[in-house]
């Protein structure tokens, strides 16, 4: 088999020990094979990089495993090219020996140039990348707690939530302070209300009468304290973000992306963080969508085609874009809350958000890949684009009513 890289090396990374194998011209026609191990602490690290120094390796490949990885990866990366590959490539690879260890495979695999390195974001990404991931999950535990305090004020029989759209608005608020410091009268809970759910004061003395306990007290305290703490945690990942993001978005990228209906700034920002602005680095829009899972999986056998699932893929990104087609579904007067709508009605509103998902990311992929502004292509697009099947099924529906129909243009006939 064709050797392509002369000088490599293949690393089995663990938690406390990474074994790494390189192999080396021996100045005969062949290669030699040499395997050693390191502790994954930064010194021996840096060791490691030495050892490969050594030896003039150029290339090294390793499994993605974790996040142990990473340590090994910010060391030598920008001085040897360094492949990251997923191990589930690595173990459909045919012709494997079980006397072979996993660092001699991958340095065999990477010598004949057969493993596909995994896309690795550069270094302001990855910064970025990763405040916007964790902003994300304080956003989650933040609903979570929310939901928390719901099933606190059901227990105790309140039936707030049933009366205000937001328990956790300025009115809910207010009214669980007062809950928590020993107020339980409802007449005089439901005079906290503001703006329009004062209108509503007859039904929230009735929801707010309930059993209220201590424990329900203590536990809505901690849960308010917890959601003010994540709050701030999430104001203070959201300025650090904006910062990172001046540099970053030097062509404006971001307002572009926030003019896609139902793409908020939360939703703009994590498509920069995991998408990044070059879009060379996918082919094409398809492969864009196939790394963020949004690609639609095939299941054909013997010439049938079965149901199948989406791809699997970047998840921080696909539960982004469907959230934001979700969001798309309860407008109105777009080209993708049209398409939502459409989908919906055949295939149901999960398979919907699903395809707007994989819409919103091809549009993206184009505005950041050309530089251009977003363009609508409006709500009738799909009747003017079958305009003939439309009319056909419309008369059709009409005579099935026993009505005859006439159709004219609109000039003509007036």
């Amino acid at each position: 088999m064709e050797v392509v890289y002369q000088r490599c090396a293949g690393l089995d990374v663990h938690k406390k020990s990474v074994v790494g194998c390189r192999m080396i011209p021996d100045g005969q026609g062949g290669f030699r094979r040499e395997v050693r191990s390191f502790k994954t602490m930064t010194a021996d690290v840096l060791l490691l990089a030495d050892w490969l120094r050594a030896g003039q390796v150029t290339h090294v490949a390793m499994e993605s495993t974790g996040v142990y990885w990473k340590p090994i990866f910010n060391i030598l990366e920008g001085e040897f090219e360094v492949l990251l590959v997923n191990a589930q490539h690595i173990k459909f690879v045919p012709g494997r020996k079980t006397d072979v260890n996993d660092a001699q495979w991958i340095a065999q695999l990477l010598q004949h140039g057969l493993l596909k390195a995994s896309f690795i974001p550069p270094l302001p990404q990855r910064e970025l990348r990763e405040l916007v991931r964790y902003r994300t999950q304080l956003i989650q535990e933040r609903t979570r707690e929310i939901n928390r305090v719901q099933k606190v004020l059901e227990d105790a029989n309140l039936k707030l939530g049933s009366v205000a759209s937001n328990v956790m608005g300025v009115s809910g608020r207010d009214m669980l302070e007062q809950i928590i410091a020993g107020q339980d009268d409802p007449t005089q809970l439901a005079q906290l209300a503001r703006g329009r759910l004062r209108e509503k004061i007859a039904d929230l003395e009735r929801a707010l009468t309930g059993r209220i306990r201590d424990s329900h007290r203590l536990l809505l305290k901690l849960h308010l304290e917890h959601i003010d703490e994540l709050s701030a945690k999430m104001e203070t990942l959201s300025g650090e973000i904006e910062r990172l993001l001046i540099p970053f978005d030097q062509s404006n990228a971001l307002a572009r992306l926030d003019t896609i209906p139902g793409v908020s700034t939360q939703v703009a920002q994590i498509l920069l963080a995991e998408l990044g602005t070059d879009m060379s680095r996918f082919p094409s829009a398809n492969h864009a969508a196939a790394w963020a899972g949004l690609a639609p999986g095939k299941n054909e056998s013997a010439g049938h085609n079965r149901s199948a699932k989406v791809r699997d893929g970047n998840q921080h990104l696909k539960a982004a874009l469907v959230q934001a087609a979700h969001a798309v579904g309860h407008m109105k007067d777009n080209y993708l809350s049209a398409q939502y709508r459409r989908l919906a009605a055949r295939r149901g509103k999960k398979r919907a958000a699903v395809a707007v998902a994989h819409s919103i990311l091809v549009i993206a992929y184009y505005l950041l890949k050309r530089g251009t502004e977003y363009v609508d292509l409006g709500s009738d697009y799909f009747d003017r684009r079958n305009e003939h099947y439309l009319q056909r099924n419309l008369v059709n529906r009409l005579e099935k009513l026993g009505l005859k129909v006439t159709i004219e243009p609109l000039q003509a006939a007036s």
